[in-house]
Protein backbone atom coordinates (compact mmCIF):
# COMPACT_ATOMS: atom_id res chain seq x y z
CA UNK A 1 0.00 0.00 0.00
CA UNK A 2 1.41 3.39 -1.01
CA UNK A 3 -0.21 6.32 0.64
CA UNK A 4 0.56 9.61 -1.77
CA UNK A 5 -1.28 13.29 -0.09
CA UNK A 6 -3.62 11.30 2.76
CA UNK A 7 -4.74 8.79 -0.65
CA UNK A 8 -4.21 5.10 -0.37
CA UNK A 9 -3.03 3.39 -3.51
CA UNK A 10 -3.03 -0.22 -3.89
CA UNK A 11 -0.04 -1.91 -5.70
CA UNK A 12 -2.71 -3.36 -8.11
CA UNK A 13 -3.74 0.06 -9.35
CA UNK A 14 -0.36 1.21 -9.26
CA UNK A 15 0.49 -1.91 -11.79
CA UNK A 16 -2.65 -0.95 -13.72
CA UNK A 17 -2.31 2.94 -14.27
CA UNK A 18 1.53 2.12 -15.61
CA UNK A 19 0.46 -0.52 -18.03
CA UNK A 20 -2.79 1.79 -19.20
CA UNK A 21 -0.02 4.49 -19.75
CA UNK A 22 2.68 2.07 -21.23
CA UNK A 23 5.25 2.49 -18.47
CA UNK A 24 4.84 -1.18 -17.30
CA UNK A 25 7.14 -3.15 -19.68
CA UNK A 26 10.06 -0.42 -19.06
CA UNK A 27 9.81 -0.75 -15.49
CA UNK A 28 10.08 -4.34 -15.21
CA UNK A 29 12.84 -3.86 -17.92
CA UNK A 30 14.93 -1.91 -15.86
CA UNK A 31 13.68 -4.36 -12.58
CA UNK A 32 15.14 -7.16 -14.42
CA UNK A 33 18.64 -5.35 -15.91
CA UNK A 34 19.04 -4.83 -11.60
CA UNK A 35 19.01 -8.11 -11.12
CA UNK A 36 21.88 -9.20 -13.86
CA UNK A 37 23.62 -6.52 -12.74
CA UNK A 38 23.42 -7.91 -9.09
CA UNK A 39 24.22 -11.53 -10.63
CA UNK A 40 27.10 -10.37 -12.56
CA UNK A 41 28.51 -8.02 -9.88
CA UNK A 42 28.45 -10.79 -7.01
CA UNK A 43 29.73 -13.55 -9.90
CA UNK A 44 33.16 -10.97 -9.92
CA UNK A 45 33.15 -10.07 -6.12
CA UNK A 46 32.48 -6.32 -6.21
CA UNK A 47 30.52 -4.83 -3.41
CA UNK A 48 29.77 -1.18 -2.10
CA UNK A 49 30.91 -0.34 1.22
CA UNK A 50 29.35 1.73 3.85
CA UNK A 51 32.02 4.43 3.47
CA UNK A 52 31.55 4.79 -0.28
CA UNK A 53 27.15 4.62 0.25
CA UNK A 54 27.88 7.81 2.97
CA UNK A 55 30.31 9.75 0.51
CA UNK A 56 27.41 9.53 -2.17
CA UNK A 57 24.87 10.58 -0.28
CA UNK A 58 26.91 13.14 0.94
CA UNK A 59 27.30 14.18 -2.78
CA UNK A 60 24.08 14.05 -3.39
CA UNK A 61 23.09 16.24 -0.20
CA UNK A 62 25.41 18.95 -1.34
CA UNK A 63 24.33 18.76 -4.90
CA UNK A 64 20.75 19.28 -3.38
CA UNK A 65 22.15 21.67 -1.09
CA UNK A 66 20.62 20.07 1.92
CA UNK A 67 22.67 20.68 5.13
CA UNK A 68 20.70 19.39 8.16
CA UNK A 69 19.97 15.78 9.18
CA UNK A 70 15.75 17.12 9.36
CA UNK A 71 16.21 18.63 6.21
CA UNK A 72 17.72 15.33 4.67
CA UNK A 73 14.46 13.57 6.34
CA UNK A 74 12.12 15.87 5.05
CA UNK A 75 13.39 15.92 1.23
CA UNK A 76 13.19 11.83 1.74
CA UNK A 77 9.57 12.06 2.73
CA UNK A 78 8.96 14.33 -0.31
CA UNK A 79 9.82 11.55 -2.34
CA UNK A 80 8.37 8.93 -0.62
CA UNK A 81 11.46 7.49 0.16
CA UNK A 82 12.96 5.76 3.68
CA UNK A 83 16.28 5.87 4.71
CA UNK A 84 16.72 2.33 3.54
CA UNK A 85 15.37 2.91 0.14
CA UNK A 86 17.48 5.73 -0.15
CA UNK A 87 21.02 3.87 0.88
CA UNK A 88 19.78 0.64 -1.39
CA UNK A 89 19.41 2.79 -4.36
CA UNK A 90 22.58 4.89 -3.90
CA UNK A 91 24.28 1.13 -3.45
CA UNK A 92 22.86 -0.04 -6.74
CA UNK A 93 23.95 3.15 -8.52
CA UNK A 94 27.31 2.46 -6.91
CA UNK A 95 27.26 -0.95 -7.79
CA UNK A 96 26.06 -0.42 -11.47
CA UNK A 97 29.46 1.72 -12.06
CA UNK A 98 31.92 -0.36 -10.28
CA UNK A 99 30.12 -3.00 -12.71
CA UNK A 100 30.90 -0.57 -15.97
CA UNK A 101 34.23 -0.59 -15.04
CA UNK A 102 34.68 -4.30 -14.67
CA UNK A 103 33.19 -4.90 -17.47
CA UNK A 104 34.65 -2.62 -20.24
CA UNK A 105 37.31 0.17 -18.84
CA UNK A 106 39.82 -2.21 -20.53
CA UNK A 107 37.75 -1.73 -24.43
CA UNK A 108 37.39 2.00 -23.91
CA UNK A 109 40.42 3.41 -25.70
CA UNK A 110 39.87 0.55 -28.29
CA UNK A 111 36.28 1.63 -29.11
CA UNK A 112 37.82 5.48 -29.03
CA UNK A 113 40.22 4.38 -31.72
CA UNK A 114 38.01 2.55 -34.11
CA UNK A 115 34.64 5.31 -33.95
CA UNK A 116 36.49 8.39 -33.08
CA UNK A 117 34.29 10.47 -35.44
CA UNK A 118 30.94 9.14 -33.86
CA UNK A 119 32.35 11.14 -30.74
CA UNK A 120 32.93 14.84 -32.62
CA UNK A 121 30.20 16.55 -30.93
CA UNK A 122 28.29 19.83 -32.65
CA UNK A 123 26.33 23.15 -31.20
CA UNK A 124 23.01 22.36 -33.06
CA UNK A 125 19.99 24.95 -34.36
CA UNK A 126 16.75 23.28 -36.24
CA UNK A 127 13.94 24.88 -37.82
CA UNK A 128 11.68 22.44 -38.94
CA UNK A 129 8.46 23.66 -40.40
CA UNK A 130 5.52 21.41 -42.17
CA UNK A 131 6.07 21.74 -45.68
CA UNK A 132 9.26 21.82 -48.26
CA UNK A 133 8.24 25.38 -50.18
CA UNK A 134 7.98 26.68 -46.81
CA UNK A 135 11.64 25.32 -45.53
CA UNK A 136 12.93 26.67 -49.29
CA UNK A 137 11.39 30.02 -49.20
CA UNK A 138 12.51 30.37 -45.51
CA UNK A 139 15.82 28.88 -46.59
CA UNK A 140 15.94 31.67 -49.28
CA UNK A 141 15.37 34.48 -46.89
CA UNK A 142 17.67 33.41 -44.42
CA UNK A 143 20.14 33.50 -47.11
CA UNK A 144 19.34 37.00 -48.71
CA UNK A 145 19.14 38.63 -45.23
CA UNK A 146 15.42 39.53 -44.91
CA UNK A 147 15.77 37.09 -41.68
CA UNK A 148 17.85 35.53 -39.51
CA UNK A 149 17.76 31.80 -38.64
CA UNK A 150 16.69 32.67 -35.47
CA UNK A 151 14.03 34.85 -36.23
CA UNK A 152 13.07 32.45 -38.59
CA UNK A 153 12.95 29.57 -36.06
CA UNK A 154 11.38 31.54 -33.41
CA UNK A 155 8.29 32.77 -35.91
CA UNK A 156 7.84 29.09 -37.84
CA UNK A 157 9.35 26.02 -35.82
CA UNK A 158 6.27 23.73 -35.44
CA UNK A 159 7.98 22.96 -31.97
CA UNK A 160 6.62 25.32 -29.36
CA UNK A 161 10.09 24.74 -27.18
CA UNK A 162 12.42 24.86 -29.81
CA UNK A 163 10.62 28.14 -30.84
CA UNK A 164 11.19 29.30 -27.84
CA UNK A 165 14.90 28.31 -27.80
CA UNK A 166 15.13 30.41 -31.00
CA UNK A 167 15.78 26.93 -32.86
CA UNK A 168 18.67 25.76 -30.77
CA UNK A 169 18.34 21.89 -30.24
CA UNK A 170 21.76 21.26 -28.36
CA UNK A 171 25.00 19.43 -28.14
CA UNK A 172 24.50 16.42 -30.16
CA UNK A 173 27.13 13.59 -31.83
CA UNK A 174 27.76 12.76 -34.83
CA UNK A 175 25.29 9.44 -34.74
CA UNK A 176 22.55 11.49 -33.79
CA UNK A 177 22.34 12.34 -37.57
CA UNK A 178 21.79 10.21 -40.82
CA UNK A 179 25.29 9.73 -42.15
CA UNK A 180 24.26 12.20 -45.21
CA UNK A 181 23.02 14.78 -43.06
CA UNK A 182 26.17 14.26 -40.52
CA UNK A 183 28.70 14.75 -43.40
CA UNK A 184 26.40 18.00 -44.29
CA UNK A 185 27.18 19.43 -41.10
CA UNK A 186 30.45 18.38 -40.18
CA UNK A 187 31.55 19.00 -43.61
CA UNK A 188 30.46 22.95 -43.48
CA UNK A 189 32.32 25.56 -41.13
CA UNK A 190 29.66 26.65 -38.43
CA UNK A 191 27.01 29.86 -39.66
CA UNK A 192 26.04 27.62 -42.70
CA UNK A 193 22.67 26.78 -43.56
CA UNK A 194 21.82 23.87 -44.50
CA UNK A 195 19.07 22.00 -46.05
CA UNK A 196 16.12 21.57 -46.65
CA UNK A 197 16.35 17.93 -45.04
CA UNK A 198 13.17 15.92 -44.69
CA UNK A 199 11.71 14.24 -41.83
CA UNK A 200 9.33 12.16 -40.35
CA UNK A 201 7.66 15.47 -39.03
CA UNK A 202 8.69 17.66 -41.34
CA UNK A 203 11.56 19.29 -43.31
CA UNK A 204 14.38 20.67 -41.44
CA UNK A 205 16.69 23.70 -42.23
CA UNK A 206 20.47 22.81 -39.79
CA UNK A 207 22.34 25.53 -38.92
CA UNK A 208 25.85 24.49 -36.15
CA UNK A 209 27.53 27.01 -34.20
CA UNK A 210 30.30 25.18 -32.79
CA UNK A 211 32.23 21.69 -32.86
CA UNK A 212 33.84 19.75 -30.44
CA UNK A 213 36.36 17.33 -32.03
CA UNK A 214 36.79 13.81 -30.72
CA UNK A 215 39.30 14.06 -27.21
CA UNK A 216 39.07 10.73 -25.23
CA UNK A 217 38.20 12.75 -21.55
CA UNK A 218 36.23 11.92 -19.08
CA UNK A 219 32.75 12.86 -20.56
CA UNK A 220 33.55 10.68 -23.56
CA UNK A 221 34.82 7.72 -21.58
CA UNK A 222 31.82 7.75 -19.63
CA UNK A 223 29.25 7.78 -22.76
CA UNK A 224 31.59 5.02 -24.28
CA UNK A 225 31.41 3.07 -21.16
CA UNK A 226 27.74 3.42 -21.01
CA UNK A 227 26.92 2.39 -24.92
CA UNK A 228 29.23 -0.78 -23.70
CA UNK A 229 27.25 -1.73 -20.64
CA UNK A 230 23.59 -1.08 -22.44
CA UNK A 231 24.50 -3.54 -25.05
CA UNK A 232 25.57 -5.81 -22.76
CA UNK A 233 22.48 -5.77 -20.45
CA UNK A 234 20.15 -6.21 -23.96
CA UNK A 235 21.99 -9.01 -24.99
CA UNK A 236 22.28 -10.63 -21.02
CA UNK A 237 18.33 -9.54 -20.99
CA UNK A 238 17.35 -11.21 -24.60
CA UNK A 239 19.81 -14.22 -23.59
CA UNK A 240 17.71 -14.43 -20.44
CA UNK A 241 14.25 -14.25 -22.27
CA UNK A 242 15.39 -17.33 -25.14
CA UNK A 243 16.30 -19.01 -22.57
CA UNK A 244 12.81 -18.74 -20.70
CA UNK A 245 11.35 -19.38 -24.10
CA UNK A 246 13.28 -22.66 -25.23
CA UNK A 247 12.70 -24.47 -21.26
CA UNK A 248 8.84 -23.89 -21.94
Amino acid sequence: MVEFAGVRLEPERIVGFLRQEMQLRPICQQMIYRQIIHLAAQERNLEVSPDEIQDAANQLRYSLRIERAADTLNWLSEQMMTVEDWEMGLRDRLLTQKLKESLFARDVERVFAESRLDFDRVDLYRLRVPYQPLCQELFYQIEEGEISFYEAAHLYDVDEQRRLRCGYEGRLHRWNFAPEVAAAIFGEAPGQVLGPFASNQGYDLLMSTHFLFAELNDETRNTILDRLFHEWLEGELNYLLHSQINST
